[in-house]
């Protein structure tokens, strides 16, 4: 497989720090993006040069336009052009129906989920097209299978900013595929990573996850291969596609 340079945001745990790490052993060089936990982010650069490749720790918060254009600069000026974004940065709340969620909790959500993807999308679009200079590539959003579910009584401001970014996707492959850049997401389940602590349910993934067809959580490595497939060679045909990570879910 080609080498590659990419940029994964919220790189610093969870599926991001997976798949750099993972980009690390196919000997790619990998932005790792993360808005504050320097030392986490500095451990992942550690472990991805470890596995075999190169990277560098770049902070930005995705909702914020002027730190995503500086996301992109500090890539570039580090690696070198890039070949793929990873746009993974998101957040999650605790679990409630919608009606006793507060306007704080609703537009922060929006602007990390949502306008944080369309900004980061946007940016990687400027960046990859040929037709802008670029030199092709992919771009791999990560939705949620709450996309579909709804996640009713629990987290439906996230579910429905997760269709957005499905609808991103379908919308920018269309937008993209003439100018060299393939546009796809994964959606996964209920997955083993820190996110459900910081939405005050550690135990969520493995609780839940018994029920699933597979029966079990899913692990941060098994996305972590779907979405390095996507930016590789080998998913050259790939466009426009929501691929589900789920176990069936």
């Amino acid at each position: 497989m080609t080498a590659k340079t990419i940029l994964v945001t919220g790189g610093s745990r969870g599926i991001g720090r997976a798949v750099a790490i993972g980009a690390g052993r196919l000997g790619w060089a990998v932005a790792v993006g993360y808005a504050g936990n320097q030392a986490a982010a500095e451990e992942t650069v550690a472990a991805v040069q470890a596995a075999g490749g190169r990277a560098v720790a770049v902070r930005g918060d995705v909702a914020v336009e002027a730190d995503v254009l500086a996301l992109f600069d500090g890539a570039e000026a580090a690696l070198g052009p890039l070949d793929g974004v990873v746009v993974n940065a998101g957040i999650v709340a605790p679990p409630k129906p919608l009606a006793d969620m507060d306007l704080d909790r609703l537009r922060r959500m929006i602007d990390v989920n949502v306008l944080g993807a369309y900004l980061c999308g946007r940016e990687a679009a400027r960046r990859l097209c040929t037709d802008r200079g670029g030199r092709g590539g992919s771009i791999v959003f990560l939705s949620s299978i709450a996309a579909t579910l709804g996640a009713a009584n629990e987290y439906v401001d996230y579910a429905g900013t997760k269709g957005a970014v499905d609808s991103l996707t379908r919308g920018l492959a269309r937008e993209l595929g003439p100018h060299g850049v393939r546009v796809n997401a994964v959606r996964p389940g209920l997955i083993d990573t820190d996110i459900h602590a910081s939405g005050g349910q550690p135990d969520r993934a493995h609780r839940l996850g018994a029920g699933t067809p597979l029966g079990r959580a899913g692990r941060a490595e098994e996305v972590a291969d779907g979405i390095l497939w996507l930016l590789g060679d080998g998913a050259s045909y790939t466009t426009g596609a929501l691929i589900d990570i789920a176990g069936g879910r």
